[in-house]
């Protein structure tokens, strides 16, 4: 098999492993147009921090050492217990549980499980802070609020908390944002496309190329660790944020060093890397198209790196795939 043959066979394995992989693995947050925001905790009772992770995704509950909070469950019951040292437990026997383990509620309550069950808890942090999706506090469904427009409150919602004893509501609205500008995604379009051009048109060679290739990975890379690092891990942010580019970016170094000797494998190498690349801007791309992301990376940065990576690697790959013809072509005495 011809190194471009071979690197081809790889790309498409590489695509086919990993286009599915983020929806695949877990529920984490995603881009979204609806933000929750905390209306207030009712009364309050001091002690306590309330964040929303990813727009509507999770609501994320800190406790002061000391304070006893609880969260009841849709059917009243016990859901989640924070502790005084710190401790958080999950009722296994909630039903609220398991309906929460993804967004949209559609995992099923096991056999035998009842709200009228006795708790059954497991620790689930012990840092006095945890995350959880609660379907009181987003829209249910993935098609758009009926009658609704951006900008437009969908819902209200309580979420009943017990604190050392009182009852507390914690109260949340959410809203339909309207869309992101376009311009920063079209901006990282048209520089990928002014540095694949310039390097079709000086005919770039491989060393060249892998380090567009990598320099396309960097930043991509940097954008997933920080949309990974910046929610909490109970979250569960796929691991495919972060490894295409991060894998690009070894292949890419790995083709620029190579000795001369070594030009088609490296070849194949910044082959690969810039199809890792395009399988991630493909996985990614909602990140150009949505209000809100789940990321503390700035949102211009996000939508600038995919649509750079959308087309520079789909450039590069024309490019890389072109030597790989040429360089397997008969040569003539």
């Amino acid at each position: 098999m011809t190194g471009g043959r071979r690197a081809a066979t790889m790309a498409l394995l590489a695509a086919a492993w990993l286009a599915p992989a983020a929806p695949a693995l877990a529920d984490p947050p995603g881009p979204t147009d609806y933000q929750t925001e905390v209306i207030r905790l009712d009364p309050d009772p001091g002690g306590i921090r309330i964040d929303v992770i990813g727009g509507d995704s999770f609501i994320l509950l800190a406790a002061d050492p000391g304070l006893t909070v609880e969260v009841i469950g849709y059917e009243g019951e016990p859901y989640l217990r924070f502790l005084p040292d710190g401790t958080v437990e999950e009722n296994r026997a909630s039903p609220t549980t398991y309906l929460n383990f993804d967004r949209y509620g559609v995992t099923e309550v096991p056999a035998g499980v009842s709200a009228d069950d006795p708790p059954e808890w497991t620790v689930v942090a012990t840092d006095g802070s945890y995350a959880w999706h609660d379907h009181r506090t987003h829209w249910m469904n993935e098609a758009r609020p009926p009658g609704r427009e951006p900008g437009d409150v969908i819902l209200e919602g309580v979420v009943p908390l017990v604190v050392d004893g009182a009852e507390v509501d914690l109260m949340v609205r959410s809203t339909w944002l309207p869309p992101p500008s376009p311009a920063m995604v079209l901006a990282g379009m048209a520089l990928a496309l002014a540095a694949v051009a310039a390097a079709a048109l000086r005919g770039a060679g491989t060393r060249a190329l892998a380090l567009l290739v990598a320099a396309l990975a960097v930043p991509a890379a940097v954008v997933g660790i920080a949309a990974v690092v910046t929610v909490p891990p109970e979250t569960a942010p796929s691991w495919a944020l972060w490894v295409p580019p991060l894998a690009a970016v070894v292949l890419a170094a790995a083709a620029a060093l190579a000795p001369t000797a070594r030009q088609r494998a490296a070849s194949s190498a910044a082959l690969l890397g810039a199809v890792l690349l395009a399988v991630w801007g493909i996985v990614h791309r909602e990140w150009m198209l949505r209000a809100v992301l789940p990321t503390g990376a700035p949102f211009w940065a996000e939508r600038l790196v995919t649509g750079a990576v959308l087309v520079g690697a789909a450039g590069l790959i024309l490019l890389l795939a072109r030597a790989q013809v040429a360089d397997a072509a008969p040569r003539r005495p």
